[in-house]
């Protein structure tokens, strides 16, 4: 539980430091590369033919999984989400809103589209959540749009 914690708040050191560093002249990829503790959520992003699209214009809001989040999943799936592009690029736009949504637009209850096609529902009470995953870091800006890391793979519903 410590090494999850130590791992948080290096993740949010790093993106907070990211971003105020140029100020957020860098895009939601970049950012999170600078980060270093998205190293599988790039690579799966890069996989799922991504990138170019989240160094668009945007703006996007996106809930970025840490590397212990792409860990916790089940032995063998990382590996075979990679090896499944359209899978992969369904998972991972599932994890995108349209649109720059910082902390202080969430509601308890609210429910948004993904750009995946399917809602999300955001609950405030003890703490914010996304489909059940903790935000343990909010509001990291980028040029692009906004970044808001989360301890957990959220799945779009089968």
């Amino acid at each position: 539980m410590l090494r999850r914690t130590f791992t948080a708040i290096s993740a949010t050191a790093l993106l907070a430091t990211a971003a105020c560093a140029g100020g957020h002249s860098k895009d939601i990829v970049d950012t999170a590369i600078d980060a270093g503790s998205f190293s599988t959520l790039i690579a799966a992003t890069q996989a799922a033919g991504l990138v170019e699209t989240l160094k668009g214009d945007g703006p996007f809001t996106v809930f970025a999984p840490t590397d212990d989040a792409f860990a916790a999943l089940p032995a063998g799936t990382v590996e075979a989400l990679l090896a499944d592009p359209d899978a992969l690029a369904e998972i991972l736009t599932y994890h995108v809103i349209a649109g720059k949504v910082m902390s202080t637009d969430l509601s308890d209850g609210m429910m948004a589209a993904t750009v995946n096609g399917a809602d999300v529902t955001i609950t405030t009470m003890d703490g914010v959540k996304i489909n059940g995953a903790n935000v343990i870091s909010a509001d990291i800006e980028a040029s692009n749009g906004v970044i808001h890391v989360i301890d957990a793979v959220i799945l779009p519903p089968s």
